[in-house]
Order: C-alpha cells, then structure tokens, then sequence
C-alpha cells in the first residue's frame, strides 16, 4: 500500500513538473509576443524612431538567443528562468525608456513603414510559437530552436536599421529570413513531436 501511494506521488509529481515546464516556456514566449507589441505600437504612434527600434530588436535577439540556449536541453531551470527574466525586464525598461525620451519618429515615412512591416511579422511569428506551445504542438527543444531562428530575423532587423533607415533591399532580406522561419514553425507545429 505504501509502495503504491509512493508510485502515484512519483507520477503525479512527474506530471506537475511538465506542466509547469509547459507554462514556463509559454511564459517566455508570450512575454516575446508582448514585447515585440510594445515596439511595433511606438513605432506606429511616433514615440519610436526606426534607430531606436532596431536598438530594441537587438536586445530582443539576445534574449532569444538565452531562451534557445536555455530549451536546447528541452528543460528551463529556475535559474535559467531568472536569467531570461531579468533580460526581459531590462528590454522593457529600455522600451519605456526610449519610447519616452525626446526622439520621435515619423510613422509615416517609408524606413519606418517598413521596419513595422517587419517587426509586426515577428509579432505574429512570436504567436504562432506561443500558440504552439499552448496547444501542445511544440515541445520545448522545438521552442529552443524556433527561437534561435527568431534571433537570427531580428538582428538582421537590428543591423537593418542601425543607421536609422531600412531600404527597400534591405526589407527584402529581411523577408526572405522571415519566409524561411515561417516555414520553420510549420514544420516544428505539424511533426509528429508533441509535448506530453
């Protein structure tokens, strides 16, 4: 009797460590999804130049590139966790920090209607990931290498924009990294690998 109601702790304890290793994932994941929002919607109203953007989408590829290296293993650990964490925090400080200071930026102009173009297409790639996270479609090692393609499109973003504009050619290669990284999460969301 003992035996067994230990077997049942041991499985229930196993079960409650995936979840919880579902909802960190998804955790990191939305907070992309929220953070990459926040750049698109300065971008949009002004409170952003396209300079200061591809600043942001440079921090944003670094904490990608964390998140990647974190799930290579297809686990998140506490201290990985607050190291992705703390990262994120400080992106969103620079955010409010430069979406509020003197630098504005004109929506309207071609460099910044692109660079919009291109990071709503990371906002919607970010959901897609996230969506497969919650869905079950994607495990967390999926996750890690999703993000490390993630990583790779923004900072052609961010080298893109550095000088403060984005041509037209430059655009282009950033879409054609966009289009491979779509294909990327197709794949991963509809292989045979599921979370469990």
């Amino acid at each position: 009797m003992k035996a067994t109601a230990t077997m049942v702790a041991a499985v229930a304890a196993g079960m409650f460590s995936l979840t919880a290793g579902a909802q960190t994932t998804g955790s990191e994941v939305q907070r992309d999804v929220n953070q990459q929002q926040r750049i698109e919607q300065g971008l949009k109203s002004g409170s952003l130049n396209t300079r200061e953007a591809s600043r942001l989408e440079s921090g944003e590829a670094r904490i990608d590139r964390m998140e990647s290296n974190a799930m290579k293993d297809g686990k998140l650990s506490p201290a990985e966790k607050a190291r992705i964490q703390r990262a994120q925090n400080q992106e969103s400080r620079d955010i409010n920090r430069l979406e509020n200071n003197a630098a504005k930026g004109n929506p309207n102009s071609a460099s910044s209607q692109r660079m919009q173009a291109d990071v709503q297409r990371n906002v919607n790639q970010q959901q897609r990931i996230d969506q497969g996270v919650k869905s079950g479609q994607l495990t967390n090692r999926e996750v890690g290498k999703l993000e490390n393609g993630q990583a790779r499109v923004d900072r052609s973003e961010a080298r893109a924009g550095a000088n403060g504009r984005v041509s037209a050619n430059e655009q282009q290669r950033i879409q054609n990294a966009e289009n491979q990284q779509s294909k990327r999460i197709h794949k991963q969301k509809h292989d045979a690998q599921k979370r469990h």
